[in-house]
């Protein structure tokens, strides 16, 4: 199971509770994080936030932290469909203008590139798509309430 932290925003009394995760990226989790360029362009630009809404029969409080569960089963299923598809159709692709090149005696070359690229593109649309759809069922489950953050200024 994938966890990660969620500050409630909102808190409605049917039952849901909206939530907001702070993307995090790799960067400045290395040694090298001082002299590499991508963690220069990664400070430059703001912390993604996500919010959605999760269904509870608890009510949370604004601001509380909750530990947010997923399982990784979700997660490997639509990095199968949005990173393997495309090249199984790049593949595939390249196969069917190869054999169709022989049979209508045009560049082999030509036609297995061309096929190629047009299997990938239609293969990665087909399967983000897919993966949008698993990412709208795949609901993350609240494993506990890490209660409201310490408030050092005061």
């Amino acid at each position: 199971m994938m966890e990660e932290v969620a500050k409630v925003v909102a808190n409605s009394n049917s039952g849901w509770v909206v939530v907001e995760v702070e993307m995090k990226s790799a960067c400045n989790h290395c040694d090298s994080s001082d002299s590499c360029g991508t963690s220069a362009v990664a400070k430059a630009f703001s912390p993604k936030v996500q919010r959605f809404s999760i269904q509870t029969e608890r009510a949370f409080a604004t601001g509380e932290r909750l530990k947010l569960g997923l399982p990784e089963s979700v997660i490997l299923k639509a990095a199968m469909l949005v990173y393997i598809l495309p090249l199984v159709g790049f593949f595939i692709g390249a196969y069917t203008g190869n054999l169709l090149a022989t049979g209508i005696e045009v560049s082999q070359d030509l036609l297995s590139i061309a096929f190629a690229l047009v299997g990938g593109v239609a293969s990665w649309a087909l399967g983000k798509k897919f993966a949008k759809a698993l990412e709208e069922k795949a609901q993350p489950i609240i494993i506990k309430s890490l209660g409201k953050p310490i408030d050092i200024a005061q």
